[in-house]
């Protein structure tokens, strides 16, 4: 008779890791393309995390969500196909060539996942029924990927702020306003009204979700949110700070329009006067260069005054792609986001006014920023 056989041993198994959605409105931007692509890249072992702060050895006990655990989905207005977005990104200079080839099925994957915004032309639902269809496609987002949560990250192209009389939401409140129904932490990396409507205010303040924004500090403001404490805490006199953007793109054509770039300059203008006490003369003014695609040249000229009344002039220029400088950033603040409504926390969260322009509430100061987030870090693993 013979003997019973053996059972094969068994391996112990962890359970798998929490997956998180990251929902991008204007997924086939420049900022969003880049953003899944770094992502899939930085997670591969393809390329190191430049830029990511959340990749530095001060966040590495906050429990945020590991890259590889990320899943990309998004709404948007253009039906330029994912992967064709990189390729061109790459044949710009902006992605390395070879990348979007090598990341094809990821690319692929985040477009399957892209559902049509709006409002657009001819589109007659309301207010109400379309932030009802772009809440259900977040949920049906979340439940197909057995999603832990979704973190919705606003990173379209800047709209005008709202006009008094309208009696509409603009598109970015519309999303953001959708975010909420859904149950969806929400980051505003533009200077779009999203969530600052006054008409959401009660629906954001009743959410019990964590928010961030607004306006993504990436480039010229983050080298005036440096340059503007040295000033003062020298004593030395700002007497004028002018500045010129010029750029070409999706931005730069958003940006033609003067009420979207004075939203823009809006952040750009409010981190001097917080820092000095008053905004001094000068003005920023951004130009379209259609020839100069998704790069970027910004100059400062700063007029100050030194000891005795000397008068001295200190210029800058920045020459950069703000969708590299941007992405991983959107990185950073999804996953940070995702990690506080992981703990329970809820409400703006001004300790993440080291990202933003216009951020909710803290110090203008970079350097008060970052310690405020570096302290945010550490509260964030002490829940682990």
């Amino acid at each position: 008779m013979s003997a019973e056989p053996t059972p094969a041993p068994t391996t112990p198994t962890t359970p798998a890791e929490p997956r998180t959605g990251i929902w991008l409105i204007g997924a086939r931007g420049s900022v969003a393309t880049t953003t899944v692509t770094g992502a899939a890249a930085v997670a591969a072992g393809l390329h190191p995390a430049t830029g990511m702060v959340t990749e530095t050895p001060a966040f590495a006990e906050a429990g945020l969500p590991p890259l590889p655990a990320l899943v990309f989905g998004g709404h948007d207005t253009t039906a330029c196909p994912l992967p064709k977005r990189a390729e061109q990104l790459a044949a710009a200079g902006v992605l390395p060539h070879g990348l979007p080839t090598a990341l094809a099925a990821e690319l692929t994957a985040a477009d399957a996942e892209i559902r049509p915004g709006g409002p657009g032309p001819g589109d007659n639902r309301s207010d109400e029924e379309l932030i009802a269809a772009f809440a259900a496609d977040l949920t049906g987002f979340r439940t197909r990927h057995a999603l832990a949560r979704v973190i919705v990250v606003n990173v379209a192209s800047t709209e005008p702020a709202p006009r008094a009389g309208d009696t509409r939401l603009p598109a970015s409140s519309l999303y953001a306003a959708a975010a909420l129904a859904a149950g969806c932490p929400y980051v505003n990396f533009t200077p779009s009204t999203g969530l600052h409507h006054p008409a959401l205010a009660e629906r954001a303040a009743a959410s019990g979700l964590p928010y961030a924004g607004r306006d993504g500090k990436t480039g010229q403001t983050l080298l005036r949110s440096v340059l503007a404490p040295m000033f003062h805490q020298r004593a030395l006199a700002v007497r004028a700070w002018s500045g010129s953007n010029l750029l070409g793109g999706g931005d730069g054509a958003a940006l033609a329009d003067p009420a979207a770039a004075a939203a823009k300059n809006a952040g750009k203008e409010r981190v001097l006067a917080d820092t000095l006490g008053a905004a001094p003369e000068g003005e920023v003014h951004i130009d379209d260069v259609p020839a100069m695609g998704d790069f970027k040249t910004a100059w400062d000229h700063i007029a100050f005054d030194g000891f005795l009344g000397t008068r001295m002039i200190l210029q800058t220029i920045w020459q950069g792609v703000d969708s590299s400088l941007a992405a991983p950033l959107v990185l950073d603040l999804a996953r940070i986001l995702a990690r506080a409504h992981e703990t329970g926390l809820t409400g703006p969260r001004p300790e993440l006014g080291f990202f933003f322009k216009d951020p909710d509430g803290g110090s203008s100061s970079l350097a008060e920023q970052y310690a405020a987030l570096l302290t945010f870090a550490g509260r964030l693993g002490e829940t682990r």
